[in-house]
């Protein structure tokens, strides 16, 4: 609708443009009071069409339709006012029939064929003939000849550029549906992956509990308790065990959601510290350097999903690069922004540009590449981006942001902050 609507005014500028040469430079007696009239038509049916679709983003075939029959009904009364088919400006009908056929369905493409050849007709029967002034120029040169090459470049020249556009926005419309097709498709294969980790969930539970209580016996027994090797050795083993509920309590509350029933209230701050220790604590990491620079606190809502999310991304990260981490914390005005940086050997070369994408590793393993691709959809999902990078001398940067918005409880509050 938005190119019609430029059509149009190209129209009017044209028109406005082809009648007064016409009048002042060719001496063609042209009923100047009812094509102007003609024209203030049009153009006040252009400002309304400006002013309605400019807030209405949605366009039907039937609007789509009427709008370019006021195109041919005035391009028609235009010519009736100038010599109907002896104008050679005539030909623009097939502008209207190829605009037709590129944006209605079939049904209104072949009704404005039919509308545009009875106007043709009716043109040839009762239009006055244009009466152009003897300019001395026979066959070619004739003022009628110079008419039709003038109407043939305007009209080749508005095929080309308008036909242009809609098919630049016909490919635009694809490739976005396209993307949404591929992040249906990757959400699918998410809730197939939480379908299949809340079962493991339920049945890890039980052989969990039942090494739990195997455990707290061993410790009792006095063959383990006169050995504090093995003592401290089984102390170790109840200490990931316990770690294991943990992670499976935390699959069973999540249930694949990024804000769901495991949410809780607490600051930005106490939520990245409380994550770091407890992280660092489960995780044999030899140095690890972590910097919040986040200066104004503000409550936010934090959950199982968002917390996995981050510790992906430093597991990732540990796993490269098991001697140095670093996990820099900051906010802009709208944003929280978490840099992970490690000294490993960093992203191969074709993996940058797939990152996010599931079993897209270089790990060697089934089920490689899976961390990123969930730290991609979670952030994805409240609205945030990830993006990585290869540094400099050498290791790899992996940086989240999250709008403040998607986790903050107040919206207000996060905004007045920034």
């Amino acid at each position: 609708m938005q190119q019609l609507i430029q059509l149009r005014w190209i129209a009017v500028v044209g028109q406005v443009t082809t009648i007064a040469t016409a009048t002042m430079f060719l001496g063609v007696d042209l009923p100047l009071p009812a094509m102007l009239r003609v024209l203030a038509c049009l153009v006040a049916f252009n400002i309304f069409s400006h002013l309605r679709w400019h807030e209405q983003r949605t366009v039907d075939n039937r609007q789509l339709f009427l709008a370019l029959l006021v195109d041919v009904f005035s391009l028609t009364a235009q010519l009736y006012l100038s010599g109907g088919m002896t104008n050679p400006f005539v030909f623009l009908y097939l502008l209207q029939v190829i605009l037709a056929a590129v944006l209605l369905q079939p049904w209104s493409s072949w009704t404005i064929v039919a509308i545009t050849g009875m106007c043709v007709a009716a043109l040839a029967l009762f239009a006055p003939p244009l009466a152009l002034p003897a300019d001395g120029g026979p066959g070619t040169l004739s003022l009628y000849m110079k008419g039709i090459l003038i109407s043939f470049l305007v009209n080749a020249a508005l095929l080309v550029i308008f036909i242009t556009r809609i098919t630049r926005n016909v490919r635009t419309g694809d490739a976005a549906l396209a993307d949404l097709r591929q992040r249906a498709a990757e959400e699918e294969h998410i809730v197939r992956m939480g379908l299949l980790a809340s079962g493991a969930a339920h049945e890890l539970g039980t052989p969990l509990a039942t090494l739990a209580v195997i455990l707290g016996d061993w410790k009792r027994m006095p063959e383990f308790a006169k050995n504090p090797e093995l003592l401290a050795e089984i102390a170790e083993m109840q200490t990931q065990i316990k770690r294991c509920k943990a992670i499976v309590s935390g699959i069973l509350l999540s249930g694949g959601q990024a804000r769901g029933e495991s949410s809780a209230k607490t600051t930005m701050k106490v939520f990245l510290d409380q994550l770091v220790d407890e992280w660092r604590a489960s995780r044999p990491i030899v140095s690890f350097e972590y910097d919040n620079r986040i200066e104004r606190d503000i409550a936010v809502v934090s959950d199982s999903a968002l917390k996995q999310m981050i510790c992906n991304v430093l597991d990732n990260a540990l796993e490269a690069s098991p001697q140095w981490l670093r996990l820099e914390a900051s906010r802009d005005r709208d944003s929280l922004n978490l840099v992970v940086t490690d000294a490993g050997p960093g992203f191969a070369p074709g993996m940058l540009d797939h990152v996010g994408k599931p079993y897209q590793s270089t790990k060697g393993r089934p089920g490689g590449g899976l961390g990123l691709f969930l730290v991609v959809n979670v952030a994805r999902t409240l609205g945030g981006s990830v993006a990585a990078r290869n540094r400099e001398h050498g290791g790899a940067l992996v940086r989240l942001s999250l709008p403040l918005s998607a986790i903050a409880l107040d919206p207000e509050e996060s905004s007045h902050a920034a």
